[in-house]
């Protein structure tokens, strides 16, 4: 009676350990289906309609959204402005409950045929576990932003499969750089290679924008990234993929130097640094060490923290809080050049 008892009581605990993951295997694919079976979203093109969201931080001020309207109807686009977009909850663009309707709106509006978020801000992580994932995977479409927005490229992309793409908001300056990019990934669907600008005309040496080589060769892999606080908040929840064969792509803004280690060792301690294949850090707007003695470098801290992975890895890319950016797909495989600092995609990221 004794050994029926103890058997009982372990089936029930391992079921019991177990339920958490039974929905995400029953409903999602895992992170190596992922890799295997990318869910591509269809290109866009020009008379379609692009659906406007704001799933992170309010714009308070009326003309970010009428300029934001305007670019993209300077692309060709007809535009929907979500419902709630112009909402606000203390500094978010309206409650938990009423961001997370837009975006699975948006998704399950068969004449929306592209989304692209406001802006980032704060406030992306408190949705995602809102969001309607099985809607999503039956209406694939190109999702577009960053910063605070990596939240939800990468939880999109973990529990469906579908390719996101980490560039431009809607109230980002569309100049020819980013447009250019924007527009042969995302409605060209050409395989693109991502290079930084070549040096200006006129100057002997390229002294803006240039790469930085960490650690040389090239790597093959699949490339998922984003803002580094953002991503690094989200170890431990479920939203990030399976890292292994990754090329992990970085940004950030106004963040000290000492906060930054701070992340890079937590990407080191829960194993995902000891798992990529390659590394690209993008830009760190305002990351400059304090004044004073007593601070390294954002050069020393990713040297000591990636060097001694030996992986292809390389700084200076267009990624970031910057004017001029690069459109990159979360989810599709790609080769760095660390040498050359750049990034060429292996397949096309629409269909």
């Amino acid at each position: 009676m004794t050994i029926l008892r103890r058997k009982f009581l372990q089936q029930l605990t391992m079921a019991a350990a177990l339920a958490p993951l039974g929905a995400y295997a029953t409903d999602f694919p895992s992170p190596s289906g992922i890799q295997k079976k990318p869910l591509l979203p269809q290109r866009l093109q020009a008379g379609q309609t692009i659906g406007i969201v704001s799933p992170s931080g309010a714009v308070y001020e009326k003309e970010p959204y009428q300029v934001a309207i305007e670019a993209l109807q300077a692309m060709g686009f007809q535009v929907k402005l979500s419902t709630s977009a112009q909402g606000r909850y203390g500094h978010l663009a309206g409650t938990d409950t009423e961001r997370a309707e837009e975006i699975n709106s948006m998704f399950a509006d068969p004449d929306i045929h592209g989304i692209i978020c406001l802006r980032g801000g704060s406030g992306a992580a408190r949705i995602l576990d809102k969001l309607d994932y099985k809607t999503i995977a039956k209406n694939p479409k190109v999702f577009v932003g960053y910063s605070d927005i990596t939240a939800l490229l990468l939880a999109i992309y973990t529990k469906t499969g579908l390719i996101t793409f980490h560039g431009p908001v809607a109230t980002s300056s569309w100049n020819a750089f980013s447009y250019g990019y924007f527009k042969r990934l995302l409605m060209d669907g050409e395989t693109v290679c991502l290079k930084n600008p070549e040096k200006k005309e006129g100057e002997l040496v390229q002294t803006e924008n240039r790469i930085r080589t960490i650690h040389t060769g090239e790597a093959t892999g699949i490339l998922a990234g984003g803002n580094l606080a953002v991503l690094s908040d989200l170890i431990g929840t479920g939203y990030l993929p399976d890292w292994k064969g990754k090329i992990l792509f970085l940004e950030d803004i106004g963040e000290e130097i000492y906060r930054m280690d701070r992340m890079f060792s937590h990407l080191k301690l829960a194993g995902i640094l000891s798992e990529l294949k390659g590394f690209v850090f993008g830009k760190c707007t305002r990351c400059s060490p304090g004044k004073g003695y007593g601070s390294l470098t954002l050069e020393e801290v990713i040297d000591d923290h990636i060097k001694p992975l030996n992986i292809p890895a390389f700084s200076g890319a267009m990624i970031g809080h910057i004017s001029e950016k690069f459109t990159i797909p979360v989810g599709i495989e790609a080769r760095i050049n660390a040498d050359k600092g750049t990034i060429e995609l292996l397949q096309a990221a629409v269909q």
